[in-house]
């Protein structure tokens, strides 16, 4: 199919097929990869093997876009805002589905420990789209409510971090050239490659803050975040540092150096949109239909050990910070959903690791969409729980 033709089918069907599946309360995502798999070459062949060949760059793109506006949440001020408490909640719930998810790949299901420790990796993100939709939806709000809000907040900036980490000591493990080295030494390494990313990000930082100063106008505004993104994205990539942590940095350093900068986050929200929504499609045409009955397994403890990690992580960090009550027994449950950052990551993996990347992004797009489907539900009952939705609080002073 024409390279042009398939875009704007890519766009519109898009746009179509999430008005239409938001009817029966599918998030846009689950729609987006739906419609990536009917279009993929397996079924109805409406991508362009060009389009398809080019996701690697949209996809670093868009990640790049994602990693930046993470950063934005290690702000001085929304720390101060959401409290140390709700840091270590973030921490400990992503660390626990981590540590789960690795431990039940590498021990029950025998996989190698580099391909275990992407799984557990990946296992730490959310998705914050889907939490705050249907908080909104049900007009919840009061102290749980916040909570899981924070916690949503800076959840995926610990996915990217703990990924870039993982994805590193990954490379260290499967390299002929390092597997003579002790493992004091390959953590070394890995250390070595997130310093590198917080200095060039730092360092990026810097100069665009300065660079600011002569912008005037909304466009100027526009292409220069984007310059730097990208620009930032590509000498990490050169240097083999990673990159999505590289853009965080690059957030968390120009947020913290001026609330002004804030300026630079909200103009990215005005061109997005179209980004995200061809990174989701091709996500799911680049899905290999032919791995799915290899990885049911694999699927089904990724699936149910993270909701696990989850609970339990968000749980002890309820306990440890002495939050109420229905914090530590229901938070856990809003921290289901999983969509965007996932894939991203996926696909990262699926590119870097050619011997079994596509079995992880087989998984991670399978459980995605089961995520999606239930989580908004998980959270709904969450929020019940805590007796913070509007509607339950008002029968229930009546």
């Amino acid at each position: 199919m024409d390279t042009l033709l398939s875009l704007g089918v890519i766009l519109l069907a898009g746009v179509l097929a999430a008005k239409f599946l938001r009817r029966i309360k599918f998030p846009a995502v689950t729609a987006y990869l739906l419609l990536g798999i009917l279009l993929s070459p397996g079924i109805f062949n409406l991508v362009s093997e060009q389009i398809l060949n080019a996701s690697g760059l949209i996809s670093n793109i868009v990640l790049g876009v994602i990693a930046f506006g993470l950063g934005q949440n290690f702000s001085k001020e929304n720390f101060s805002k959401i409290g140390k408490s709700v840091v270590w909640i973030s921490l400990l719930e992503a660390s626990g589905a981590y540590i789960c998810v690795t431990l039940a790949s590498f021990l029950l299901l025998r996989q190698p420990l580099y391909l275990s420790l992407l799984f557990g990796a990946i296992a730490s993100a959310t998705a914050p789209a889907a939490t705050v939709m249907i908080i909104r939806e049900y007009k919840a709000r009061g102290t749980f409510t916040n909570t899981l809000l924070g916690t949503v907040a800076v959840d995926d900036a610990w996915c990217l971090i703990i990924f870039a980490v993982s994805s590193t000591l990954a490379k260290a493990l499967v390299s002929p050239s390092v597997e003579n080295l002790f493992l004091s030494k390959i953590f070394l390494y890995s250390f070595l490659k997130v310093g590198g990313a917080f200095a060039l990000g730092a360092s990026i930082a810097v100069v665009f803050a300065y660079f600011s100063r002569f912008l005037r106008t909304e466009a100027d505004l526009l292409i220069c975040t984007l310059g730097f993104i990208l620009l930032n994205t590509g000498i990490a990539l050169w240097l083999h540092l990673p990159d999505l942590l590289a853009n965080i940095f690059l957030g968390v350093v120009l947020i913290n150096i001026s609330k002004k900068n804030i300026r630079f986050f909200d103009i990215l929200r005005r061109v997005d949109s179209p980004l995200y929504l061809c990174f989701f499609v091709l996500a799911g045409a680049n899905l290999n239909i032919t791995l799915l009955g290899k990885v049911g397994l694999i699927s089904l403890s990724y699936f149910l050990f993270r909701i696990i990690g989850k609970l339990a992580g968000a749980s002890l960090g309820g306990y440890l910070t002495k939050a109420s009550g229905s914090v530590r027994k229901y938070l856990g449950w809003g921290l289901i959903p999983q969509a965007g950052v996932a894939l991203g990551v996926a696909l990262i993996a699926e590119a870097e690791f050619p011997q079994l990347g596509g079995i992880v992004f087989t998984t991670i797009a399978t459980t995605t969409v089961i995520y999606e489907l239930i989580g908004p539900f998980c959270t709904k009952f969450a929020l019940s729980k805590a007796g913070e939705i509007e509607r339950e609080r008002t029968a229930g002073s009546v």
